[in-house]
């Protein structure tokens, strides 16, 4: 059989071709055989449990299926029906009667669980070495690292043995193992994928995250798996929407830290190719400013060097009571810092958080998104064991901030080092702006191309992720006169975080009005079904949609907002004018534009 590459386009075009998910079942037990369970899988499903899996698939409807055959990887602190959950703590393991939320959407939708991956213990850890399961390294080279914690979900996807994977992220275990192994790593907004069935680390802050080859990949996992569910009290409320994200189709600024804040830990060719990133970021449209990192910095530290540690000694309680050492040394020396700190000092931390939190939102004002290094360098397994809980501090430095602020993120591969190792960049937002953040993702990571995880397939070859007209969370509007750019009512669309998404016409059936007695000067279009001409020009603006009603609501008769549609047959709203209103007004259609009409007089 030929070889099946196992990313969402490849896949899919096989499917299409006849392929079988009984023959990719097959094609990926033959591997997991070849290359033996450890280290990167606590526990595989049995064959004949896959295939009988494989053929249930096969027996329903595939247009029904979003994730028809679609193998996946489960991190070993997610509860999947029918494997033991270990948190790779063989003491700990327990056998859950079902599978995590998350899991069941999953496989509901199609996908088929391979089984449950390596990690660091207890999720504590972003190096991948704390496990007795093995120690799993980068695919890319044996003796550096894989990222931790969500270590063996990341090489499975990595080294081809499953589309995507579910890690979990907590200080940057869904996007440090991303980078180290060239993949996408999503860490969404907190409670938006539900985490009942998951072993906290720290429950008030986990999030349940997604490895995968492409942001279209996860994109399509993403979509399946989210949605409010009310057995997890951290899930967001069902009428949680994307928030808005004007920035995407557009011009964009992105934070980047000040020279002396950036950190590479003596990696110069790290250093190069986030200026690389840079570039890349800017070819796409986006403007590079310098923002004050120490915030950052500063919230960071509270997650590991305050009272939050005392949460991951909350999730594990009697077990770290009862059998002390069954827990991996390092592991047990990070959660056992949590009995020095007070309820007292939980306060104190609280307060000192929100105190940052107001420091960090008023640093993304200016911008829309930031762009860092997911880390600023990476280290062998030998360094990491001789030096476990500084080189694992170092590894935070771009990642630990992340949920402590309640933001969004997505790691990016962003090339390779001369000695063939990946650096990864990740791209960050506030809550909810998970797809907006996919997409930008996904642009950059085809502006600098290379190839999937540690395969051969080039990421050329895939579909990108399809562009969306009307960015998350927005209302596009077309504009005609006074709120044209340089128009002195501009400012109500520029104050309310619009973004000019593009210049554009009506189709031909418009007329086109100068409005007698208005301050500021306005013109007027209505709709003339029986009229032909070279169209209006228009601006099309992308306006936050919770702030539309504001915007309309401060337009004055004659004028209105409707529907307008556009040279390329498509409608979005705009505005229009009251047909009594020309009688005594101007015809300018032969303008064809309010900028040509002023420019005449």
């Amino acid at each position: 059989m030929t070889k099946i590459n196992l990313d969402l386009t490849s896949l899919n075009a096989a499917y299409d071709t006849g392929v079988t998910p009984t023959q990719v079942v097959e094609q990926i037990y033959c591997k997991i055989e070849h290359s033996g369970i450890h280290p990167v899988w606590i526990s595989v499903a049995s064959k004949d449990h896959l295939l009988r899996r494989a053929a249930e698939i096969e027996a329903l409807d595939r247009s029904t299926l979003p994730l028809y055959g679609v193998p996946f990887a489960v991190k070993d602190n997610i509860d999947a029906a029918g494997f033991p959950t270990t948190a790779a703590c063989p003491e700990f393991s327990y056998t859950p009667e079902a599978s995590a939320t998350v899991v069941q959407k999953l496989e509901e939708a199609g996908a088929i669980v391979i089984g449950k991956t390596n990690l660091d213990q207890f999720a504590t850890g972003l190096v991948g070495v704390r496990s007795p399961y093995g120690v799993c390294s980068s695919v890319f080279d044996p003796a550096y690292i894989s990222g931790g914690s969500s270590s063996g979900s990341a090489v499975a996807v990595a080294s081809g043995l499953v589309t995507f994977a579910l890690g979990t992220d907590t200080a940057g275990s869904g996007r440090v193992p991303a980078a180290f192994n060239n993949l996408i790593g999503l860490k969404p907004t907190r409670g938006v994928l539900s985490a009942k069935g998951v072993v906290p680390a720290c429950r008030s802050l986990d999030c349940v995250s997604i490895f995968s080859l492409t942001s279209a990949d996860a994109a399509a996992v993403f979509s399946v798996a989210r949605g409010f569910d009310p057995a997890d009290p951290y899930s967001r409320p069902s009428a949680a929407e994307d928030a808005p994200a004007p920035w995407l189709n557009g011009a964009f600024n992105f934070g980047v830290p000040r020279p002396g804040q950036l950190e590479f830990f003596a990696d110069d060719e790290a250093a190069s190719l986030y200026d690389d990133a840079i570039l890349a970021a800017e070819r796409l449209g986006g403007t590079a400013v310098e923002i004050d990192y120490q915030p950052f910095l500063d919230t960071a530290s509270l997650l590991y060097a305050g009272p939050w540690v005392a949460e991951r000694l909350a999730a594990i309680h009697d077990f770290y009571e009862e059998e002390p050492d069954a827990i991996h040394p390092v592991v047990r020396h990070i959660i056992g810092g949590a009995q020095k700190y007070s309820a007292v000092d939980a306060f104190d931390a609280q307060y000192r958080l929100n105190e940052l939190r107001r420091s960090t939102e008023a640093i993304m004002v200016s911008i829309d998104v930031l762009l860092l290094p997911t880390t600023g360098t990476t280290y062998t397994i030998e360094q990491v064991m001789s030096d476990p809980v500084r080189l694992n501090t170092n590894l935070g430095y771009y990642t630990n901030f992340v949920n402590l602020l309640d933001m969004a993120a997505v790691a990016v591969p962003a090339g390779l080092r001369s000695n063939g190792l990946p650096f990864g960049v990740t791209v960050l937002a506030p809550a909810q702006t998970d797809l907006a953040l996919l997409h930008l993702a996904d642009r950059l990571h085809h502006d600098l191309g290379g190839l999937l995880g540690g395969l051969s397939t080039p990421l050329v070859e895939t579909e990108p992720l399809q562009v969306t007209l009307t960015p998350p969370g927005c209302t596009l509007v077309a504009v005609v006169g006074a709120h044209l750019t340089g128009q002195p009512l501009n400012r109500l669309l520029t104050s309310r975080s619009a973004r000019l998404v593009s210049t554009t016409r009506t189709a031909a059936c418009y007329r086109f009005y100068a409005l007698n007695g208005t301050v500021p000067p306005k013109p007027g279009l209505v709709r003339d079904p029986n009229f032909v001409g070279a169209g209006i020009e228009v601006e099309v603006w992308a306006i936050p949609t919770n702030k539309f009603g504001a915007f309309v609501a401060e337009i004055p008769a004659p004028l209105g907002i409707g529907t307008v549609e556009l040279e390329d047959g498509t409608s979005v709203k705009g505005f229009i004018c009251e047909p009594a209103a020309i009688a005594s007004a101007t015809d300018i259609t032969h303008f064809a534009g309010w900028r040509a009409y002023l420019a005449s007089k």
